[in-house]
Order: structure tokens, then sequence, then C-alpha cells
């Protein structure tokens, strides 16, 4: 008989229909009456950004083997639970690092270089005012960009600002050796928030991270900064962030992740003119969905007893 798997959340086509092939599938989520009752016979679980794997919805699913994620963070997995199970953990670790580090790159330039596409002649007087209207007051290279967190984006990320010939500082746990920090300068936390005029959020949302972009960094920023995160709402107190955008006008934030998501009528950022929110865009590329759903490779490898490319460490 075929392993039987609960895809939780949608999978792109052609990895969804790989699946069905290698097993049988019905996709369902969590508290879903089809859900439930297919919870006791299911020995693979795929899921995406939305589904919370904790010991209550483990208990649910008494077969299970493996859990697929398709995207990088488990930070929304009781991995300690997992082990404790013996339920092995699945992701794709590169899969969207390209597309968030475009999108990251996206939303820098929409903050720097002001522009406008005109839809009517404009006289040499009006043309001229626009013109000088949208004149950026400066280019990227004569900025310092900083990196909180040199993981696989926040590496790409320097890459592609030392080619632009930006001034890069990034701040990371862990050591990074010299040779993989693609022309980024590691300083202490409290330096990077106060040196940055960009500044950008490349951390997990682990729990030792809560609320790490606290209130004291915040303080610390330039008065005309723009706070970019695309990593994990949790991980910053917009509280903290929000009053300072208020006293700031100069400063503004663009958040792609929020806490919760979808974020409620209660967020600190509504209403402040130079807070920015996104509905977590950064890897929403059609690219970057296949890679990622074809997490799906390892789940059906743990079921078949094989080896699976990328494991959650243990």
């Amino acid at each position: 008989m075929k392993p039987f798997v609960i895809v939780a959340e949608p999978l792109a086509s052609a990895p969804s229909q790989w699946l069905a092939n290698e097993c049988d599938v019905i996709q369902a989520a969590p508290g879903h009456a089809d859900f439930i009752a297919a919870a006791r016979r299911a020995q693979g679980l795929a899921i995406r950004t939305a589904t919370h794997v904790d010991a209550q919805l483990l208990a649910q699913l008494p077969q299970l083997k493996v859990i697929a994620r398709a995207g990088v963070g488990l930070d929304h997995i009781d991995l300690a639970a997992c082990k404790a199970r013996g339920i092995r953990v699945v992701h794709t670790p590169d899969a969207n690092t390209q597309a968030v580090v475009e999108y990251v790159l996206a939303l820098v330039f929409d903050a720097i270089r002001p522009r406008v596409f005109l839809s009517s002649p404009a006289d040499a007087t009006r043309w001229e005012q626009v013109r000088n209207e949208l004149t950026a007051p400066r280019q990227l290279n004569e900025m310092t960009f900083g990196i909180l967190g040199l993981g696989r984006i926040g590496k790409r990320l320097a890459l592609v600002l030392n080619a632009l010939g930006c001034k890069v500082l990034f701040h990371d746990l862990l050591h990074i050796e010299s040779a993989a920090r693609n022309g980024a300068t590691s300083v202490a936390a409290q330096e990077l928030f106060e040196q940055a005029d960009i500044l950008s959020i490349h951390i997990d949302g682990r729990d030792s991270n809560f609320r790490c972009v606290n209130a004291n960094l915040i303080k610390a920023m330039k008065t005309g900064l723009t706070f970019i995160n695309t990593s994990r709402g949790r991980v910053v107190d917009h509280h903290a962030l929000a009053k300072f955008l208020s006293v700031n006008t100069e400063a503004q934030a663009i958040l792609d992740v929020h806490d919760p998501e979808p974020f409620l009528s209660d967020c600190p950022m509504l209403g402040l003119p130079n807070a920015h929110l996104a509905p977590h865009l950064a890897s929403r590329t059609e690219t970057a969905v296949l890679h990622m759903s074809w997490v799906v490779r390892d789940l059906v490898a743990v079921l078949q007893g094989r080896a699976p490319q990328f494991e959650a460490s243990k």
C-alpha cells in the first residue's frame, strides 16, 4: 500500500501531482473535518507557514513519521516534540533565497529612489519641477547598509550590495569566517543599529529571538533610517518601533512579516504614514514556490526508508 499523506496547505502543481503518484494524498487543514477524519492514519504531513505543529496537533497523528515544511523557517514546528516521537522534519533551506534578496532590493530602491510615470504630456516647467521634486538625496553606494543575521539570505544580500559599492555591516550570533562574509564587516548589535542608514532583518523566529529587536536597539537607530523586515514579525518589538516612527517622521519601516499574520486592527503600525505593511510577499515568486513545494521529494524519501537531502538539525 502507498503511504498516506495529508497536505495541510496548497503546494505547487507539479510537486503535488508527483506526490499523488507516490502516495495516497488528501488536502485538508488542521481543524477541518477531513483532516480530523484522516489524521489517525497519516504517515506524512506537508505544511507551509500557516500550520503550527505542536504537541496537541501531533497527538492527533499517532502514525506520523515525517513533516515536510515547504519553506525555510521551522519556528512554527515544535522540533523537540517531534524528536520525542521520532518524527523526522524536512524543509527547503535555500529554496527562496534569491526571491527574498530580490524583494529586499526592490523595497530598498522603492525607498531611496522616488519616481513617477507620466501618463500625459507636461510642459517644460512642470517637467523640470517633477525632476527636481524626485531627485534622490543620496545613492545607495553613499549609505551604510546593516544586516541583522548573516545566514543564506544575509550572505547573498551582502554579496549584491558589495557589488553595488555599498558599505555593509552585519551582526550575527555565530562567528562567520571572513571569506563567507561577502564583503560585510562584523559589528556589535548596538553599533549596527547606530550606524545603519538602511537596516534589513534576516534572523529566524526561534523563541530566543522573540523581540530581540527591542526598544533599546530601536532607540539607537538613525532618525532617517529605512527599516526592513522580511524574516519573522515576532523578532521585532512593534510597539517600540511604532513609537520611534511617530517621533522620527523622516524614518520609515517596510514590514513584510507581522505578529500575528494576518495583522489585526490593533497593529501599532496602522495609521503611521511612514510604516508600510506588505502581506508576506518576499518568497512569492513562482520559482520559489515551486522549489519549496519540492520538499515532497524528501517527504517520500523518509517514507520509503531513504535519507532525505534537507533534514532539520536535531
